[in-house]
């Protein structure tokens, strides 16, 4: 996510913060900010708790977990690993060939993004999730452009879920998302309530719910996350942010 987006972000979250007064009158024509519940101690969420991780630290949690890796080496990455197994039953992997995947830098992640996938398949998994494929976590950065995320391998663009039963979820196809429109919560409403939009966005929303990510961020948000589900650790954010 550039710096730029994220600035856009955390104006959003400014503005949108819940305060005392859930039925303050809006004047005419002031469009309403999507409202995200912020938890009451953030420092015990798990995006804060592993945004503080050194990478000694964080390594440490890896073993102590059994989670399968290797480190690797990547530019801009503090602590760059690729996952060898699956996390709870649930595989992470890229949109490339079978056999591109062993040397893909689309794979390589952060330890720190890790741990929130390890945290992840658990809930994936109680949604019958047992594959996940997505378009890249680490992207290698480019010259002096815009910053993101995905260039310290802290975040991962998800696009495809596979369940146990042989379907799979597609956020291109089946989120039914409007710009602007609530991602989570009573108002959040799908332009097209399938079976397969419902268990997408509650997947999307448990995911919210569980402050694993400091930015969850979906088709609702701009036309350039239509196909993917964004979600990335802020090293040293105290706020969330779902659109």
């Amino acid at each position: 996510m550039s710096r730029v987006v994220l600035g856009v972000l955390v104006i959003a979250l400014l503005a949108s913060a819940v305060d005392a007064r859930p039925h303050r009158k809006r004047r005419r024509g002031t469009p309403v900010a999507q409202r995200f519940a912020q938890p009451l101690d953030r420092a015990a969420t798990a995006a804060v708790r592993y945004g503080a991780l050194t990478p000694d630290a964080c390594a440490a949690e890896l073993v102590a977990r059994q989670i399968p890796h290797v480190a690797e080496a990547a530019d801009g990455i503090a602590q760059p690993v690729r996952l060898q197994g699956p996390l709870h039953g649930v595989t992470f992997r890229a949109s490339v060939r079978e056999a591109d995947r062993a040397a893909s830098p689309y794979e390589l992640a952060d330890c720190r993004l890790v741990l929130a996938l390890d945290d992840l398949a658990q809930i994936l998994a109680a949604h019958d999730v047992v594959e996940v494929v997505h378009y890249s976590m680490y992207r290698r950065p480019r010259g002096a452009g815009k910053s993101s995320e995905h260039h310290a391998g802290l975040a991962i663009d998800v696009g495809h879920l596979r369940r146990a039963d042989g379907s799979t979820l597609t956020v291109l196809d089946d989120y039914h998302g409007r710009i602007g429109a609530p991602s989570c919560g009573p108002r959040a409403r799908p332009r097209r309530p399938t079976a397969a939009t419902r268990a997408l966005r509650a997947i999307t929303c448990a995911i919210a719910e569980g402050y694993l990510f400091n930015v969850v961020l979906t088709p609702n948000f701009n036309r350039a996350h239509r196909n993917h589900l964004h979600l990335d650790l802020t090293v040293g954010a105290r706020w969330f942010i779902v659109r």
